[in-house]
């Protein structure tokens, strides 16, 4: 019967080859990690400097002038991926409208600069210009307001409030023995009807600059009948003791081309149209605001020319409404740099980041990544040698011995030179491997004498049974 030939045990990879790959595997699974975590810190900054913002625009009703440019910066605003965001909020009129602004309700609002201005409105942009025409029939001047408060003036303009700003700014009293000198114009007025025998001597129209640019009717009456447009020589009077009227020029031929209406530049008043922002709105969202509207003007005007000529508010410190902080760093090109505006939090972000590193370090270090043996833990596996020394009863198994220590030295020069196995108690494995070595030394030559005494024994007892 043959013996059975026994299966030899798998040969197990080396100590340090399982230490090196499941350190490799620990390093890329590491690695991996620290990729996802600085994407999502990237993401989440760039969400968090992106993060919309919602303002509230207080507008008169749906027809009215600022609700048409509240919509129409809305689009701008969506079109151009931007991060600021407008909630419209109707009223019946425009005047409800700044109340709601003055109530701290909206962040933004549109105003005349007749109008009553909320103490914490700051400026953002002038979007329009209302100018005043002094208009004569014919060739007739009207060369001082003391001449023009003689006459009966019909006024040309919308709403009622435009005659009493009128009456304050020229100082005309409402009533006289032979009527108002002072009162609105009947709707759809020509100047052919105004200036008609026993009508009126002046008209004083109120109209958008832009508006005026577009309108054929001053160039048609101007070919027909013909008119005077009169200069206010008391202009730079007028806008210093009223705060809200500002001196305006009329550019040469801007009613009329042919003939040019004025012929030359021309000296008047007229008032501004504002968008206006709460004082306490943030620099930042100021001035991203207003850098959308100043680098989008065309899609801004209105259809009927409102807005079409955007200007930048007015950044002195004496102005009738001081620009917002925001506007003024951006009109003056003193815009805050990404760095300047978020230095700080970047410096406090580098420094959280860093402790957060090191602690991550520490725990892969600790808990994931397999730590070097230490040479002073394979002197128990040594020492287990030498207790088995003792029993050992043959030059055969002491060899075997033999190479089991031999093979935990050759394991720890390895390990000491590729890195799995630390130098930390390393004397002490020194001491057991030289104690181990001298006590199998001592029990070969044992074994040896042992056998030698064995074979004499044999012999003799040959010799006597012989």
């Amino acid at each position: 019967m043959s013996a059975e030939v026994p299966t030899p045990p798998a040969e197990k990879p080396p100590a340090r080859s399982r230490v090196v790959r499941s350190n490799r595997s620990q390093v890329v699974l590491f690695a991996a990690l620290t990729v996802i975590l600085t994407v999502a810190t990237v993401l989440g900054g760039r969400t968090w400097l992106k993060n919309s913002e919602t303002l509230t625009f207080a507008v008169g009703d749906a027809k009215s002038l600022e609700a048409r440019f509240a919509a129409k910066l809305a689009a701008v605003l969506e079109n151009n991926s931007s991060r600021l965001r407008l909630k419209i909020v109707p009223n019946a009129d425009s005047a409800k409208a700044l109340a709601q602004f003055d109530h701290r309700k909206a962040d933004l609002a549109v105003l005349r600069t007749d109008a009553k201005v909320p103490p914490r409105a700051r400026a953002l942009a002038v979007l329009e210009h209302d100018v005043l025409l002094l208009i004569s029939p014919g060739s007739k001047k009207i060369k001082s307001l003391a001449e023009l408060k003689k006459k009966r003036i019909a006024v040309l303009a919308d709403g009622d409030h435009n005659v009493a700003l009128l009456r304050t700014i020229l100082e005309i009293s409402d009533s006289s023995d032979s009527g108002p000198r002072l009162q609105m114009a009947p709707p759809n007025s020509t100047f052919d009807r105004l200036f008609a025998p026993g009508g009126s001597g002046a008209v004083i129209a109120i109209a958008h600059a832009s508006t005026i640019l577009k309108d054929k009717s001053y160039e048609r009456y101007a070919k027909g009948g013909g008119f005077t447009l009169n200069a206010i020589g008391e202009a730079k009077a007028l806008a210093r003791k009223n705060p809200g009227i500002s001196e305006e020029t009329l550019a040469t031929g801007t009613l009329s081309s042919s003939p040019a209406i004025p012929s030359e530049d021309l000296d008047t008043i007229g008032l501004q149209w504002l968008l206006v922002a709460q004082s306490k709105m943030s620099t930042t969202t100021a001035g991203d605001l207003a850098r959308t509207i100043y680098e989008n003007k065309a899609e801004l005007a209105l259809e009927d020319g409102f807005a079409a000529r955007i200007e930048p508010a007015d950044v002195d410190k004496d102005a009738f409404i001081v620009a917002h902080q925001g506007a003024a760093e951006y009109i003056n090109d003193d815009t805050k740099s990404f760095m300047d505006r978020y230095s700080d939090l970047l410096y406090l972000g580098v420094a959280a980041l860093g402790v957060i590193g090191s602690i991550f370090a520490g725990i892969y270090t600790k808990i994931t990544r397999v730590a070097p043996e230490k040479a002073g833990e394979l002197a128990t596996a040594i020492l287990d040698i030498g207790e088995r020394i003792e029993h050992a009863d043959s030059l055969d198994s002491l060899e075997a011995l033999q190479d089991e220590l031999e093979g935990i030295l050759r394991g720890a020069v390895i390990g000491l030179r590729d890195g799995p196995l630390s130098s930390d108690g390393l004397n002490t494995f020194k001491l057991g491997y030289e104690f181990v070595r001298d006590e199998m030394g001592m029990r070969r030559d044992h074994l040896k004498r042992r056998a030698g005494q064995d074979d004499k024994v044999v012999v003799v007892k040959s010799a006597q049974s012989a």
